[in-house]
């Protein structure tokens, strides 16, 4: 089973005190590879690298990182190179995840009345710092003599449209109705088309990139949410948060050296119905 290792091998995790980028941090040391996480609170990857490190010795460091800012990837990924010498993976997983909140009288996540300033803020963190990664990371790959493997994290609904049933509220009026933000689809769908475009830019390198399309993770939601949403699913549940981690290491590895350009949907079935 060496064609799944990661042994040796660098990989750069963005969003990673997250949920999930937690979950794809664990995978990557699990497989013999070494994580390096990047987030915006230096403190919590101080804690989780360590968490990693007292189980796995694998050399596991955090960086925050804005990954908005150029000139901060950019300085973090020569810091990244200074100390490990290379680069091999990459997993474009940090993204903002829209509120469907209300103030007063407005629900801000109808498209309506959905703000400038959060449009531009999740598209600067989820369009924006994947491109920027992939600028600097992907083009260390590009480099290294042996290419690598971008992994860039989308949506099941960067396949399809959200189904704004899920969040209906019975005492709302229908034009103060919560939905799922716009951005959260353009962001999940433009992530596809990145993915594309890298994929053809470097693969005579090879670093390929592929793109999965993870369906909804149980996290404590409510019942009755939870209730409408496995119902949509063929599987009849929703994903737990260490079930993606299979597929991350199937990516990095040499198991799929011939997949690139993919776009893998991870949803129970949702997107098959």
């Amino acid at each position: 089973m060496d064609i799944f290792s990661l042994k040796n091998r660098i990989i750069v995790i963005t969003g990673a005190a997250g949920l999930l980028g937690r979950q794809h941090a664990w995978a990557v040391a699990e497989a013999g590879g070494t994580p390096v996480l990047l987030d915006l609170s230096q403190a919590a990857l101080d804690d989780f690298s360590a968490e990693i490190n007292s189980r796995f010795s694998c050399d596991c460091s955090g960086r925050a990182v804005d990954i908005t800012d150029e000139a901060s990837v950019k300085a973090a990924c020569d810091s990244i190179l200074s100390r490990h010498g290379k680069v091999d993976g990459l997993i474009n997983n940090a993204a903002n995840n829209p509120k469907m909140e209300a103030s007063g009288t407005t629900n801000f996540s109808r498209l309506e009345n959905f703000p400038m300033e959060i449009w531009s803020n999740d598209l600067a963190v989820g369009l924006t710092g994947s491109y920027l990664c992939t600028k600097y990371f992907g083009h260390a790959m590009a480099k290294n003599g042996h290419g690598g493997s971008i992994i860039n994290v989308s949506s099941d609904l960067g396949l399809i449209a959200p189904d704004q049933r899920l969040y209906r509220n019975e005492n709302a009026a229908s034009d103060q109705q919560p939905v799922k933000p716009v951005t959260y689809s353009v962001v999940k769908t433009g992530l596809i088309g990145l993915t594309r475009y890298i994929s053809t830019y470097w693969a005579d390198v090879p670093v390929r990139c592929n793109a999965i399309c993870p369906g909804g993770v149980e996290n404590g939601q409510p019942a009755d949410f939870m209730k409408e949403v496995i119902s949509r699913i063929p599987m009849g549940r929703m994903a737990r948060k260490d079930e993606y981690k299979g597929l991350i290491v199937f990516l990095l590895s040499e198991a799929s050296s011939y997949i690139n350009g993919a776009v893998i949907a991870a949803d129970g079935g949702r997107t098959a119905w």
